[in-house]
C-alpha cells in the first residue's frame, strides 16, 4: 500500500453526521491556524483526543508546546484548568483537599485544577516523581481518591502535559508507569521559514486564542469517539499490528518491548486517525503513522540506542503483507 493512501482525505465514514464531521474539520483548521506549520502535530494531538488517550508534548522551550495545548482546549468548549508544575507542587494541589469548615463542624472537600474537562499539566517534569504521580488514577480510571473517597472527573476528561527534555537543568524523567498513562508523545520543532515568518509578522498567539469560538463541546467529543469505536480493523491489519509488538520485544537494542496495553493504545490511535482522514477501517499506513508517537516513550533501550531509532528500525523490519 502507497503510504500516500493514509494522506489523502476521503468523504466521511457513515456513521458520522455531515455536521459533525465538518465541525471536526473546522476544529483541526482552527488549531492549525494558531500552531503554523505543524498539521501532522496538531492532527496527532486530535487523535490524542478521539482516542480517549492522553497528549505528552517534549520539546525545548518556545517551541509552541504550550499553544499548542491552549489552541486545543479553547477550540474544544470544554472546561479547562492549567497547573505549572514546580519542585515545590504538592499531590493535594492539583487533586484537591478536604477543610474543616467551623460552620458546618464537617469536613469539605475542596476540588482541585484536575476536576476539569481539559487539564494543562504545563512543565511535568518540573515537579518531582511524587507529585507527578498524582496523576496516575485520574489518566488511567478518570477517578481520583483523595481521603479515602474516590470522586468521579469529568467526562470526556484529557491531559495535555507539556515537558522539557530531561537533559536541561532543574527536570525530573517521568517514571515508566507515568508515560505509559499518554497515549502519545509528539514533539513540534522549530517551523520552517515560511510558518516562523507568519508568526514573527502575524499577531500575538495568546490574543489570538483568547478569541476563537469553541467548534466542538462535550457531547460532540463523546460522539466521535463512539465513531471511532467502529472503525473497522481486519484480521490482517490486527496480524501486522501483533507483528509489530513481536518485533518490539526481540528487536536488538531494546530491553522492554511494548505491552499489550501498548497495542491497544496504538490500535485506538490508528482508528482514530482512520477517521480522522475519512475512513471506515484501518490501513497499515495510520498503524505507521502513529507507531513512533505510541512507541518511543513506552520503550525501554540500552544505554547506547534510542527510542526514535529503534522505533524506526522496528517499523522497517516488519513487512506488510
Amino acid at each position: 500500500m502507497s503510504a500516500s493512501t493514509a494522506t489523502q482525505p476521503a468523504t466521511q465514514p457513515a456513521m458520522l453526521p455531515d455536521a459533525l464531521h465538518e465541525a471536526l474539520r473546522d476544529a483541526q483548521a482552527q488549531v492549525n491556524s494558531m500552531v503554523l506549520g505543524k498539521p501532522q502535530q496538531v492532527r496527532l494531538a486530535f487523535v490524542a483526543l478521539l482516542a480517549d488517550g492522553h497528549l505528552l508534548i517534549e520539546d525545548l522551550p518556545g517551541l509552541g508546546k504550550t499553544t499548542l495545548a491552549h489552541a486545543m482546549a479553547a477550540t474544544l468548549g470544554l472546561g479547562f484548568s492549567r497547573v505549572q508544575f514546580t519542585s515545590d507542587l504538592l499531590p493535594a494541589d492539583i487533586l484537591g483537599v478536604s477543610i474543616y469548615e467551623a460552620q458546618t463542624r464537617n469536613f469539605e472537600f475542596h476540588p482541585g485544577p484536575v476536576f476539569a474537562h481539559v487539564l494543562l499539566a504545563d512543565e511535568i517534569n518540573r515537579a518531582p516523581p511524587r507529585t507527578q504521580s498524582a496523576l496516575l488514577e485520574a489518566m488511567a480510571e478518570h477517578q481520583v481518591t483523595v481521603d479515602g473517597q474516590t470522586r468521579a472527573l469529568p467526562n470526556p476528561f484529557l491531559v495535555i502535559a507539556t515537558q522539557n527534555p530531561v537533559d536541561l537543568s532543574g527536570t525530573y524523567p517521568l517514571p515508566d508507569s507515568q508515560l505509559d498513562r499518554f497515549l502519545l508523545r509528539l514533539s513540534l520543532g522549530y517551523p520552517d521559514d515560511v510558518a516562523e515568518r507568519a508568526l514573527l509578522a502575524g499577531r500575538d498567539r495568546r490574543e489570538l486564542i483568547a478569541q476563537v469560538s469553541p467548534l466542538l463541546d462535550a457531547q460532540h467529543i463523546l460522539a466521535l469517539r463512539q465513531a471511532v469505536q467502529a472503525i473497522h480493523a481486519s484480521d490482517a491489519l490486527l496480524d501486522y499490528l501483533q507483528a509489530l509488538l513481536a518485533r518490539s520485544r526481540k528487536h536488538p537494542g531494546v530491553r522492554v518491548g511494548l505491552s499489550p496495553r501498548a497495542g491497544l493504545a496504538l490500535l485506538r490511535a490508528a482508528r482514530a486517525h482512520a477517521l480522522l482522514l475519512g475512513r471506515e477501517h484501518v490501513l497499515p499506513e495510520d498503524v505507521q503513522a502513529l507507531f513512533p508517537a505510541v512507541a518511543e516513550h513506552r520503550l525501554v533501550t540500552e544505554a547506547e540506542a534510542t527510542p526514535t531509532a529503534l522505533a524506526k528500525q522496528i517499523l522497517h523490519a516488519v513487512a506488510v503483507d
